[in-house]
């Protein structure tokens, strides 16, 4: 479908670079807004849930700053999606790293082991309300990761920002990975066929 003739507006809830690259991979124009929210005061004991959660808080943080009587009224309807994600390493849910050296953990505990990311996708239907969130789990195996590449991608600093401090299509730590089991989409934050199906259910 091209961007220009969706019969529907979307408005990305996430600040991501990663995630605004790909809806736009996907063909959709878009605007942007981000949700202040304070994440670490929203726990879950499963993955799964917890990313879940953190889109709807995400949904609702932005939906208090617009004016939804606006949208009910509007001819075509306006989409809104709302991501998060979290890496799983040794049965532990990590979320973005809180200091360098947390990060270089994190990134030695990976090489030549496995950590897996787990997604969500959450899309609301300002015009009708209709909301639904799924999630996406993906596993990465790794070979043994240089410690001067590790130090390379902490003084970089891109680590510090997102889950787990893992971005596998890195170009220094792409090298090192063995397998990916699901999609890189997913691994880098949207991942695409979720995403389209949750927007022809929500239309």
């Amino acid at each position: 479908m091209e961007a220009n003739t969706s019969p529907f507006k979307i408005i990305l809830g996430s600040s991501s670079i990663a995630r605004r690259t790909i809806l736009s991979e996907m063909g959709y124009e878009f605007t942007i807004m981000t949700a202040d929210i304070d994440e670490k005061c929203i726990r879950k004991d499963k993955p799964e849930d917890l990313v879940i959660a953190l889109a709807e808080a995400k949904a609702e943080a932005i939906l208090q700053r617009i004016p939804i009587g606006d949208y009910v009224k509007d001819a075509e309807p306006t989409v809104l999606i709302t991501c998060d994600q979290v890496v799983v390493c040794e049965g532990m849910v990590r979320e973005k790293p809180s200091s360098k050296e947390e990060a270089r953990q994190y990134l030695k505990d990976y090489s030549g082991s496995h950590a897996s990311t787990v997604g969500s996708v959450l899309v609301t239907n300002l015009k009708t309300g209709f909301r639904k969130g799924e999630w996406d789990r993906v596993e990465i195996y790794f070979h043994e990761i240089p410690d001067e590449i590790i130090e390379k991608l902490i003084e970089e600093g891109i680590v510090l920002n997102v889950a787990g401090g893992l971005i596998i299509e890195h170009p220094l730590i792409l090298p090192f990975v063995k397998q990916v089991v699901g999609t890189t989409d997913s691994v880098m934050g949207l991942p695409k066929a979720l995403t389209e199906k949750l927007l022809r259910e929500a239309l």
